[in-house]
C-alpha cells in the first residue's frame, strides 16, 4: 500500500476587514482638527510684510459718487442738485468712461420708492459701475 501524504488543514485564509480602520482613520483626524488650537499655529507663523508705501498720499484717495434717492418720484440727487434719469445717466457715462471702479453710494429716503433704486441701479450696470453700495436714512 502506499503512502498517502497528510494533507495540512490550511484553515481560511486571513483577511484584513478595512471598513473598522477607515473609521478609526477618520475618528483620529477629527479628533485632532477639533482639538486643535488656531493660536498655536498662527503664533509660529513669522510673516514678513511690505512697508507701506512712501509715494502714496492722500491725493490720491477718490471720493465716492454720491445719489440720494429722496421722495420725489422723478427725479435724483447728485451734488445737492436735482436730477433726472437722462441727465444721470450721461454723468455715469463720463465717470464709467474715466475710471470703471469708481465707487458709487446710493442714499435711499425712508419714503424714496423702491423703483427708484431700481432705476438707479438700472443705470450703473449699464455703464459698468460695478462698486455700488446702497443705504437707507
Amino acid at each position: 500500500m502506499k503512502k498517502q501524504k497528510k494533507q495540512r488543514n490550511k484553515g481560511d485564509e486571513a483577511t484584513l476587514e478595512m471598513t473598522p480602520m477607515i473609521d478609526v482613520v477618520f475618528q483620529l483626524l477629527i479628533f485632532f482638527i477639533v482639538t486643535l488650537k488656531q493660536d498655536d499655529i498662527l503664533s509660529a507663523l513669522e510673516a514678513l510684510r511690505p512697508a507701506p508705501d512712501s509715494n502714496a498720499t492722500a491725493a490720491n484717495a477718490v471720493e465716492p459718487i454720491t445719489i440720494l434717492i429722496g421722495e420725489q418720484q422723478n427725479g435724483f440727487f447728485y451734488n445737492g442738485s436735482f436730477m433726472t434719469k437722462s441727465r444721470l445717466t450721461s454723468i455715469f457715462e463720463k465717470i464709467a468712461r474715466n475710471d470703471k471702479n469708481s465707487t458709487v453710494i446710493i442714499k435711499c429716503d425712508s419714503k424714496s420708492r423702491h423703483g427708484m433704486l431700481v432705476q438707479a441701479l438700472d443705470m450703473l450696470s449699464s455703464v459698468g459701475l460695478t462698486k455700488v453700495s446702497v443705504f437707507s436714512m
